[in-house]
C-alpha cells in the first residue's frame, strides 16, 4: 500500500541525473514521513559519485544511508535533507529535521534517522549539518591545543567550518589558505585569516587539508612544524596521489593522519554516538555568520542541470542549496 507519489534525482550514468517519479510505502510503526524543504549538494563526495569516481573497493563503505541503486549508475544518492514530518510518532510531527536522505520532494524513514533541528538554527542553515558533522571530527582528530599555530588549507565548506571551529578556540592563530582569492572575504566573515598558497604561514603547529587536491596536499606538508601533523579530510576516489613525502617529512618528524566522518574519532568513541555528534553539530550552526557559506541556491527541478555544472567545479560556489517549497 502506498501513500502517494514522491520525485528523487538519480544518477542515471556517469556525468548524467535525471528525475524520477517513486511510490511512497505506507509508514509502519516507528517511521515517518518527511516533505523535504532543503536539500545540498556536496561538492566534493557527491561529485565523485556522480562522476562514476567510485573506486569498486570503496563502494560497500561509500554507501549512503538511504542510497537506492549501485554505483556507478543507476544510483540515488546523497545524505542532506531538511524537512518537516508530516506523519509519525507524537514527539516529532511537525517539527524540522535534518536526515542523511538523497534529494527526494518526500520519503518514509525510521523515525530514528532524524534529528530534530533546534529551534535557533534555520531550516534553510541546517543543510551545513553534514559537513559540521565532518569538520567536528576533523577537529577530535586533529586535537588543535590553546594558543597553537593552526592553517587550513582549502577553502570549501568542510574548510572554512574547521577554520570557524579553530578560530573560536583561545589563543589560535587560524590561516584559511585557498588558490581562490575570493575565499579572503569568506575567511574575513568567520573572523580568521586568509593567505593564497604561496603566502601561507609556515611553521604551524597543526595543519588540516580539505582542498580535494593533490597541490593542496603538498601545501599542507611543506607548511607543518616540527613534529606537526596533518589531518587529511580529503577524499581522492580513485585518483591516484602523490604525496610528497622526501624532502623534510622525516627530518621533520611530521605525521600524516587520515580523518573520515563515517566513524567517531578514537579518543572520543567510548562516550560519543553518531546521534550525539550529530546533535553538537546542529547546535554549532546556530551562528548567523555561517550564512556566508551558502553561496548558491537552485530549484529541485534544476538538479539535472546543476549537478552537471558543479561536477565540472563551478567556480566560487560552496554550498549549493537546493529548495523544494
Amino acid at each position: 500500500m502506498t501513500i502517494g507519489e514522491a520525485r528523487a534525482f538519480w544518477v542515471v550514468a556517469p556525468g548524467s541525473g535525471e528525475i524520477r517519479g517513486e511510490a511512497l510505502p505506507q509508514p509502519a510503526t516507528g517511521e515517518a514521513v518527511v516533505r523535504t524543504r532543503f536539500s545540498a549538494v556536496s561538492r566534493g563526495t557527491e561529485a565523485l559519485v556522480f562522476r562514476g569516481e567510485v573506486p569498486p573497493g570503496e563502494a560497500a563503505r561509500m554507501r549512503a544511508p538511504f542510497q537506492a541503486g549501485e554505483f556507478p549508475a543507476p544510483v540515488k544518492y546523497g545524505y542532506v535533507s531538511v524537512g518537516v514530518v508530516d506523519a509519525g510518532p507524537p514527539p516529532l510531527a511537525g517539527r524540522t529535521v535534518f536526515c542523511l536522505h538523497p534529494h527526494q520532494t518526500r520519503y518514509v524513514v525510521p523515525a530514528a534517522a532524524l534529528h530534530v533541528v533546534p529551534d535557533e538554527v534555520p531550516a534553510a542553515r541546517a543543510v551545513l549539518a553534514a559537513s559540521m558533522e565532518t569538520a567536528v571530527n576533523a577537529l577530535w582528530d586533529g586535537a588543535p591545543r590553546v594558543g597553537d599555530r593552526i592553517a587550513v588549507v582549502g577553502g570549501g565548506v568542510v574548510g572554512c567550518l574547521v577554520a570557524w571551529l579553530t578560530g573560536r578556540m583561545p589563543g589560535c592563530r587560524v590561516e584559511l589558505i585557498d588558490v581562490n582569492p575570493a575565499r579572503a572575504a569568506v575567511a574575513a566573515e568567520l573572523g580568521v585569516a586568509f593567505a593564497l598558497p604561496g603566502a601561507a604561514t609556515p611553521d604551524a603547529d597543526l595543519v588540516f587539508h580539505a582542498s580535494g587536491a593533490p597541490e593542496g596536499l603538498a601545501t599542507a606538508l611543506a607548511l607543518a612544524a616540527f613534529e606537526a601533523t596533518i589531518v587529511e579530510l580529503s577524499w581522492y576516489g580513485r585518483q591516484a596521489v602523490a604525496a610528497p613525502l622526501g624532502e623534510a617529512f622525516h627530518s621533520q618528524r611530521l605525521t600524516l593522519r587520515a580523518s573520515q566522518v563515517g566513524a567517531v574519532a578514537t579518543h572520543q568513541r567510548a562516550r560519543w554516538s553518531h546521534r550525539r555528534r550529530m546533535a553538537l553539530a546542529l547546535a554549532l550552526l546556530a551562528h548567523p555568520r555561517l550564512d556566508a557559506l551558502i553561496t548558491g541556491e537552485g530549484r529541485f527541478d534544476d538538479l539535472p542541470e546543476v549537478m552537471v555544472r558543479l561536477a565540472r567545479g563551478a567556480g566560487a560556489t560552496l554550498c549549493h542549496r537546493i529548495c523544494y517549497d
